[in-house]
This record gives C-alpha cells, structure tokens and sequence, in this order.
C-alpha cells in the first residue's frame, strides 16, 4: 500500500499555496476593504468577518442612495453615513496596520507554510499614505456629518 502524505490525508491540496503579498494586501484594505476583500486575500473565502464586513458598506451605500433621493435630513441617512465613514476609516486603519508592519513578521504570520512574499519597498509605503489621507478624510467628514446634524436640530 502506498503511504499517503499528510497533506492528502487531510484533504488538501499537497502543493503549497503562493506566498502573500504584503503590499497588495494593504493595497486591498485601501481599496476594497470595507467589503473585506484583503480578509479574503488573507484568509480565504470562508472568512466570517469579511463576509459580515458587506452590511455596514451595503448599509453606507443604501444612505448615499437615499440621500441622493431625500436629502441628508432623512433618519436613515443620518445614520448609514456617518456609519459608511467609520467603516471606510477602519478599513483604512488596517490598510496602515497592514502596511506598516515587518515583512519579517508579516511573512512569520501569512506565509509560514509557503515561501517568504516578495518584499514590500516603496509600494507599501505608499498604500499607507494614501490610508492614512482617505481614512482621516472619511472620519472627519462622518464626525462634522454626525455634528453639525446633531448640533443643527437643536
């Protein structure tokens, strides 16, 4: 009989997945992580967290609908706006996290069972500028949104 390896005895594939990259990962949490997308890079597809993290960006873009439709007096919009903001800043605080970090220690955690990812240079530090200016822009306008709508109805 022949001997299995562990890798078929526990039903995955016996190749080793490609290496993550660090930049690109950051570069996911900019662009589309408030729906998850660097949690599915980095995780996989059964990531529950990324799949929770669509309500608060479906909800944001169901308040910018509304908003365009009724106004920014309706109750709905402001709630999901400011809510939409936070969400966009958290996303890009891990764009930072996520940039910001060792390469060492970034392949220590995402590629310990493949090889080491490409090193990171300019480009992550880049995708962590552009967080840093979208993230504090987006908390900022959902904090004046959130303020002046409770400050103007008294």
């Amino acid at each position: 009989m022949a001997e299995q390896s562990d890798a078929d005895r526990n039903g995955t594939p016996s190749t080793s997945r490609p290496a993550r990259s660090k930049t690109r990962a950051a570069a996911l949490a900019l662009l589309f992580g408030v729906f998850g997308a660097h949690r599915f890079y980095l995780r996989g597809a059964r990531d529950g967290l990324g799949w929770l993290s669509w309500l608060p960006a479906l909800a944001g873009a169901w308040g910018l609908a509304r908003a365009a439709r009724y106004g920014l007096g309706d109750g709905v919009v402001r709630i999901a706006l400011p809510l939409l903001g936070v969400w966009i800043a958290l996303a890009t605080l891990q764009a930072v996290m996520i940039a910001l970090t060792d390469d060492a220690r970034f392949d220590a955690r995402w590629n310990a069972s493949a090889a080491p990812g490409p090193a990171s240079g300019w480009g992550a530090v880049l995708v962590a500028i552009a967080s840093l200016l979208l993230g504090t822009s987006a908390l900022m306008g959902a904090l004046a949104f959130t303020l002046q709508g409770w400050f103007g109805g008294q």
